[in-house]
């Protein structure tokens, strides 16, 4: 007489949590969940009360499918179920762990992050191509973008403030591959760039002094080395009672003041119609009585129009450029401006430049991990065709230790800022030995 099996998913042990056996009797059960939800008597429930209804529905599944789970099995199988059903399925442990800086989905198989500043690979997984693909959907719907065939890039953001980006076949062989830069619920606070040795209170107290007074900046530095984390800290000094336009591709600015507009771009939807551009909201937004206008970072034409309303009134305004040194952060903006397809020679370009922008902020990642603004340089004036510059303060790196980070310190030049005279115009009175030329610390 032959004699019946059971399937392994319902008579044997999980070997871990990223078995065949585990990842079957989860989808078994995230099957027979969605049979038994009643969706009618769910849309009287929200937030924890319908997490906890289903995660009811979801123990008494684990029991009658396996019950032979150990006590651990049994409370990862019903949070990854839940994740599955309310969250981002496997990304969801990566998110609730506050050290990672950065996720890297190469497929779905193949997951990195970066953790202290080192890049190793993760034991999540997703079932395959499909999977990841649900989930990737589930993200960008939230923030009414979208991903497909006709659209296979996207920028979006998730809840926690964290920015993604997102490419999928047939312009990624290896299937769709996420990028995810983790901003956090909690900024990272002034002092905690302190603690870090991103910058000395020295430097501090010349860019409190340089915001208050309405001094126009740019914050300039490589992917991943702190642009945005630096832009939200530095605008807590920007004061409640102005009036602040933001205007980003991904929305993941987290300003704290009372009185903050924040704009966002489209993308065309799929018949290549309705997009709007950062141009298009920089010029909108000067139609909107702003005190200061904030752009989350200058990639092409608004370069143009950003540096026009720095010239025209709003004097204080702030952005971030990839640029990796100061000079190097100009050459970019006069090759974005002639993006904006207008025909200026380029001494115009430079001393449009030269006329909008005080200061420039480089901040840069190191080896090792270690962010540190290794530049604060004025913009002083054109003399022929090339922009003046002098440095205020400055990192030296001095090597890299035993872990394989670099280390250094901090000078101030000795070089007084021209602008000083519109500071104390504003009230802001810094120490006369502040620009002494010496080492300032770690």
């Amino acid at each position: 007489m032959a004699m019946s099996t059971q399937p392994t998913v319902r008579s044997s042990h999980p070997r871990d949590a990223g078995s065949n056996e585990f990842e079957q009797l989860k989808q078994a059960i995230h099957a027979k969940l969605v049979e038994k939800l009643d969706l009618s008597r769910l849309g009287e429930l929200e937030g924890d009360s319908l997490r906890r209804e289903i995660r009811l529905v979801v123990e008494h599944l684990c029991d009658t499918e396996n019950p032979l789970l150990t006590r651990a099995e049994r409370e990862r199988l019903i949070e990854e179920v839940l994740d599955e059903t309310f969250g981002f399925g496997p990304l969801e442990i990566l998110l609730k762990e506050p050290d990672i800086a950065d996720i890297m989905i190469n497929g779905p198989k193949n997951v990195f992050v970066e953790r202290n500043g080192r890049i190793e690979r993760s034991s999540v997984v997703f079932r395959d191509n499909d999977h990841l693909m649900q989930i990737l959907d589930r993200i960008v719907s939230k923030v009414g973008r979208r991903i497909d065939e006709t659209s296979p890039m996207v920028d979006a953001r998730l809840p926690d403030g964290s920015r993604l980006n997102a490419i999928i076949p047939p312009l990624s062989l290896d299937g769709p591959a996420l990028t995810i830069r983790r901003f956090g619920t909690n900024p990272l606070s002034l002092e905690d760039l302190l603690n870090f040795g991103t910058f000395t209170p020295e430097m501090v107290m010349l860019l409190e002094a340089a915001i208050k007074a309405r001094i126009n900046m740019i914050i300039s530095g490589g992917t991943g080395s702190g642009k945005t984390t630096l832009l939200n800290t530095l605008s807590s000094f920007i004061p409640d009672d102005q009036r602040i336009i933001t205007i980003e591709d991904a929305a993941e600015l987290q300003l704290q003041q009372g009185h903050v507009l924040r704009l966002e771009t489209r993308p065309p939807n799929i018949e290549g119609k309705g997009q709007v551009t950062a141009t298009d909201l920089v010029r909108n937004a000067l139609r909107m009585r702003p005190d200061r206008i904030i752009i989350g970072e200058c990639r092409g034409a608004e370069t143009l129009d950003m540096l026009q309303a720095m010239n025209t009134g709003h004097e204080g305004s702030l952005t971030t450029i990839h640029a990796n040194s100061p000079r190097d952060a100009v050459s970019r903006i006069e090759t974005m401006v002639t993006m904006a397809g207008v025909e200026l020679p380029m001494r115009a370009i430079r001393q449009q430049f030269a006329a909008a922008v005080d200061l420039i902020i480089q901040v840069n990642r190191l080896q090792g991990g270690p962010r540190k603004v290794t530049h604060i340089t004025e913009v002083l004036n054109m003399e022929q065709d090339t922009v003046v510059m002098q440095d205020i303060f400055l990192f030296v790196q001095d090597g890299v230790d035993e872990e394989g980070r670099a280390y250094g310190h901090f000078e101030a030049t000795g070089v007084r800022p021209t602008f000083m005279d519109r500071l104390e115009q504003a009230g802001m009175r810094l120490p006369t030995n502040l620009f002494a030329a010496r080492v300032l610390g770690p």
